[in-house]
């Protein structure tokens, strides 16, 4: 019979809503399997009657009976006329197999590169709304009736044809209203040939780190920098040289002073993770120091949108008069994280390779978002919906401000930004930044340290707390927690 350990370990997993997807027999018969599996239950003991755990469980018979049936027939148990269910044997066979895979190290069957990838750890998403969490969108007021409306639009017009590849560059129509909306929001030179559709800003990355660069070739960076785009750097084999940031953006001035480089990431509309916007005279002075030397600008306005003050400056890629800036511009902060859908603003002579680069990776976006969207953009849903988004989010950076200088003013000095949905706080005392973000995480918020993102030694500890996702309570409660996180690490 089981132990009371058992069934509570049943319980927890059945119960988990990780696994809320699956059938209710299949969560009990994986259960059972995993307890068999770990030793928990040996080989030739027993299982309990169907009835008994059915009863335990708060489950029909016939839901046990299925996950038995399972187990069954994959081997895992023995079922005997008039004795019950029992571990089989060959289970003894399946764990000494899977012990011995578990001792084979993991770096042995990588290459360099892939070890070096691994050790890295790629990129940390934050992919839930828990509290601060930056970059994170408010997804609960997405029209979402609308949404689905103009889905089913384009569903009844194309019809199966929906459901093919769409060309590697993109579905026409969505180039075409992203061209138009880069050229009047953003003051950018596009035209829909220009436009390469892809499933993310981070791919962009690696598409411009691949194609556009050599492995050992100097790239400058903004210091401190978003990790996303160092890691696509150096897993490409990159020289990333930082370049210091202030309040005006990257210092450009140190880019003629440095030995050359093939190219230079920016993020000049709100910059990560300070929010600092790139001066007029930097973007000029950038563009000619990529004129000058041959090399790339590779532009990042990941949430230029939001910005809570007068009008924004324009991209430096409308700036470029040279074609020596690539753009890269998402969807994913201005709707939805799940919508998969960034883009790339190329000059014309890159097109084609970088198009031809994208059929090696993921090879094409889906269509039907693709053309759900060009209706979102050209019926005005999203213009509406990005204002909306605007006047919400600059509230609840404004209450960020507040609550911070209400609760946690001992601790952080918030550096409110001018645009963006996130709010880089300074610590004001000695406090180490990882074990508060760790000690935070563990309470239910999640911090992205500030010292994290420099390149060496950081100039300032602090952390990066987005705002853009909570409502007043939610951003209230939160603070709240986040005071006795850090009282509690003084204690």
């Amino acid at each position: 019979m089981f132990r009371h350990a058992q069934l509570e370990s049943v319980k927890a997993w059945v119960a988990d809503p990780a696994h809320a997807a699956l059938p209710l027999h299949a969560r009990v018969q994986r259960a059972l399997r995993q307890l068999i599996l770990d030793g928990a239950i040996d080989v030739g003991r027993p299982l309990p009657a169907s009835r008994a755990l059915a009863r335990s469980l708060a489950v029909s018979r016939d839901t046990v009976e299925a996950a038995y049936g399972q187990l069954h027939a994959e081997g895992f148990i023995e079922r005997r006329v008039g004795s019950g269910s029992f571990v089989a044997e060959r289970v003894r066979r399946r764990r000494t197999a899977a012990r011995r895979a578990g001792q084979a190290p993991l770096a042995a069957a990588l290459s360099r590169r892939g070890a070096a990838l691994f050790r890295d750890g790629g990129v940390r998403d934050f992919l839930a709304p828990r509290a601060f969490a930056p970059g994170l969108p408010e997804t609960r007021q997405f029209p979402l009736q609308t949404w689905e409306r103009l889905q089913r639009q384009v569903l009844r017009e194309h019809g199966s044809a929906a459901l093919l590849h769409s060309p590697p560059q993109g579905m026409e129509a969505l180039r075409q209203a992203i061209a138009d909306y880069v050229n009047l929001e953003r003051g950018a030179r596009a035209t829909p040939g220009r436009v390469l559709v892809l499933t993310s800003s981070q791919q962009a990355l690696a598409l411009c780190a691949s194609v556009l660069l050599d492995a050992g070739d100097r790239i400058f960076i903004e210091d401190p920098a978003y990790h996303g785009a160092r890691r696509a750097f150096e897993a490409a084999g990159l020289e990333c040289v930082p370049v210091p940031v202030d309040a005006d953006g990257m210092r450009v001035q140190q880019l003629h002073e440095a030995a050359p480089a093939r190219a230079v990431f920016l993020t000049p509309s709100h910059q990560f993770p300070t929010g600092a916007t790139l001066a007029l005279d930097r973007r000029l002075a950038v563009i000619e120091w990529a004129r000058r030397h041959g090399a790339w600008i590779i532009e990042d306005d990941y949430d230029s949108e939001f910005h809570y003050a007068g009008k924004p400056t324009a991209c430096v890629q409308g700036l470029d008069p040279h074609e020596r800036t690539i753009y890269i511009g998402t969807f994913t902060k201005s709707l939805f994280p799940g919508l998969r859908i960034g883009y790339m603003l190329l000059p014309p002579a890159l097109v084609e390779p970088m198009t031809v680069a994208r059929t090696l990776l993921d090879g094409h976006s889906a269509p039907v978002p693709q053309l759900t969207l060009a209706r979102f953009i050209e019926g005005g849903h999203f213009g509406a919906h990005v204002r909306a988004m605007r006047q919400l989010y600059g509230e609840r950076r404004d209450l960020l401000a507040r609550l911070v200088g209400r609760h946690l003013g001992g601790y952080l000095q918030p550096r409110v930004p001018a645009g963006g949905m996130q709010m880089p706080c300074l610590l004001t005392r000695a406090i180490p930044e990882a074990r508060a973000v760790d000690a935070a995480r563990r309470a239910g918020i999640d911090l992205l340290g500030l010292g994290g993102l420099y390149a060496g030694e950081a100039d300032q500890s602090g952390f990066l707390m987005g705002f853009a996702a909570h409502a007043p309570d939610e951003l209230e409660a939160a603070v709240r927690t986040l005071a006795g996180v850090l009282r509690g690490l003084e204690r």
